[in-house]
């Protein structure tokens, strides 16, 4: 499956910004949420093809927001991809318990968020 359309959730406009920067350079088709009630109307809207969702942000977390993809019949399709500061291998584990396929810790690497998004699109970088 070839991702093109992903959806940036974070209540950083600078986050924003930098992550649609690395997606846009690398061909990808981009739209951005501040935060989780505003992701899930857009999912609604315009189904992205990739999530990549921050976990500290007001309202409900990105843990929530995760879960309720996730269990959504709708939208249960959507690889997520929690991106975010918190870096301890139980937040790891309880976001992919959540429902993400993968876990990225800020500041992201340009090139390990590619590769992440490749390997969840059953794309392998070398060929």
């Amino acid at each position: 499956m070839a991702i093109q359309k992903i959806l940036i959730v974070d209540d950083s406009p600078t986050e924003r910004y930098f992550l649609t920067d690395i997606l846009i350079k690398n061909g990808y088709s981009v739209s951005t949420a501040a935060n989780g009630e505003e992701a899930l109307q857009k999912i609604k809207a315009d189904k992205p093809e990739l999530i990549l969702m921050d976990v500290v942000m007001p309202g409900q977390n990105g843990y929530q927001i995760t879960r309720s993809i996730a269990r959504d019949p709708l939208t249960q399709d959507v690889p997520i991809i929690i991106c975010t500061s918190k870096g301890q291998e139980t937040d790891r584990i309880w976001g992919l318990r959540q429902g993400a396929r993968d876990y990225i810790v800020k500041p992201v690497d340009p090139a390990e968020l590619i590769a992440k998004i490749l390997a969840v699109a059953g794309v392998s970088d070398n060929g």
